[in-house]
């Protein structure tokens, strides 16, 4: 199912974001609504004592850790956009607003249930149907994307324009990886992520800044090659260093991965 409105392509993704945006951000205000009166309002809320410390290096490689990966990959989603302006606002709505939103109301479990699963937080409150809603439209909206992306760059990868066969291949793929375990390796796997990821956009930023100076060439009149090897051999260099580097541990708080830098 999660693969239907990537197979339609970016219509059937822009269609699915219209209801399932504006129905969890309804789901996730009624959660805040419920969990500020049960605590005793703003006040109560404020009145609660942590048990627990976070020193200020582990909160920012959090919020680093957060932004760093989805911030390379926001092209993946923004290169409809009508101009660079639409681009970044769109990106800047979705990483303040929405996943603000996301992380606020995840806290807010967590204050009041000791529970940060918004999907957990709903049974708890006894909205068993829209806990459902949640996790179907949260899951359906984040896969359908994920798939799209892996067929977009699976047609570049293999220079084909069949689209929707790399979409259902990308589909048998991800569920067979599902059912072989991957959930168990989900934490690995993202650290993973962290470290290959960040390279991308340092080797974009210095080809868009240092080799055309801030202003890329309409693609009608450029010539692309077949491969980037400067690009790639770059990328290559800052991914091995990122994982091999001495110091990154002594500076994990400000740099958690100066990957983007060394490539």
């Amino acid at each position: 199912m999660f693969c239907a409105t990537a197979y339609v392509g970016y219509r059937g993704l822009e269609i699915l974001s219209y209801i399932a945006v504006p129905a969890m951000g309804i789901l996730l205000f009624l959660s805040m609504a419920v969990a500020t009166h049960k605590i005793g309002g703003l006040d109560g809320l404020l009145a609660v004592v942590p048990t627990g410390e976070l020193d200020l290096s582990t909160a920012i490689t959090l919020v680093f850790g957060t932004f760093v990966s989805g911030a390379t990959q926001a092209t993946n989603w923004t290169r409809f956009s009508r101009s660079a302006k639409v681009a970044v606002l769109a990106s800047l709505i979705g990483f303040f607003i929405g996943n603000g939103l996301m992380v606020l109301i995840g806290a807010y479990g967590a204050i009041v249930y000791q529970q940060p699963d918004v999907v957990e937080v709903l049974l708890l409150q006894g909205f068993a149907m829209a806990a459902m809603a949640m996790l179907l439209l949260n899951i359906w909206s984040t896969q359908d994307n994920t798939i799209y992306n892996f067929a977009v760059a699976g047609c570049n990868l293999l220079r084909t324009r069949r689209r929707k066969t790399v979409t259902l291949a990308g589909a048998v793929i991800g569920t067979l990886l599902a059912l072989l375990g991957m959930y168990d390796l989900l934490v690995p796997y993202l650290i993973l992520l962290g470290t290959v990821i960040p390279p991308i956009g340092g080797v974009i930023m210095a080809d868009f800044f240092y080799r055309y100076r801030g202003q890329y060439p309409r693609l009608a009149d450029t010539r692309l090659p077949a491969f980037n090897w400067p690009g790639l051999v770059a990328y290559a260099v800052g991914t091995v260093l990122a994982f091999h580097s001495p110091w990154v541990h002594r500076w994990w708080g400000l740099l958690p991965r100066p990957s983007p830098t060394l490539a």
